[in-house]
């Protein structure tokens, strides 16, 4: 397991880039973190690394995005499960997971057994939205362009960047399994 410090956006999408370029055909990395976090930034800096065609943007109307390479690398392919009902919504989207670098947005629950590794990238923030519908700044909490401006502030994060599988052991992502005692 990694952490990060990410002191605004330009920071994150260079993260992205540099993870980008360690990506290869069938790796999952699947992005959390409340809305404003900076997934789809993240997403974007990855796509960049991969070299492949842009623009990188949210995929949340479309659900997913699928991202040629231009230097002869794997695809990305961009999902945003933020409207997905569950595992057999995401499964429809029929995603090439094997022959792609796949990137889902909100994908926490959904991708069990889709492969046996995965890329989990936790991005939090002080301010911003859960995504369930309860602004983190609790009851009260402004709304309209107040609530967008909070959502839009450049503040720093910290990502939390955890291997599971053998695609990350071995890797300063990997999550070292805990022992009983």
């Amino acid at each position: 397991m990694m952490r990060r410090s990410v002191a605004d956006a330009e920071a994150m999408e260079s993260l992205g880039r540099e993870l980008g370029r360690t990506f290869r055909a069938g790796d999952l990395v699947v992005l959390t973190g409340p809305l404003g976090a900076g997934k789809t930034t993240l997403a974007r800096g990855i796509g960049a690394g991969l070299g492949v065609r842009g623009p990188v943007q949210s995929p949340t109307f479309v659900l997913a995005r699928t991202h040629p390479s231009l230097v002869g690398g794997a695809p990305l392919v961009h999902v945003d499960a933020y409207r997905l009902g569950g595992a057999a919504e995401l499964e429809d989207l029929d995603l090439d997971f094997a022959n792609s670098v796949v990137v889902v947005e909100w994908g926490a629950g959904l991708l069990d057994d889709v492969s046996e590794s995965w890329l989990e990238v936790v991005i939090a923030r002080r301010r911003g939205h859960d995504g369930a519908g309860d602004h983190v700044g609790g009851p009260g909490s402004e709304t309209g362009p107040e609530r967008d401006a909070e959502l839009d502030a450049d503040e720093p994060r910290t990502v939390e960047l955890l291997g599971h599988g053998p695609r990350w052991a071995g890797t300063p992502f990997a999550v070292q399994p805990q022992l009983d005692d």
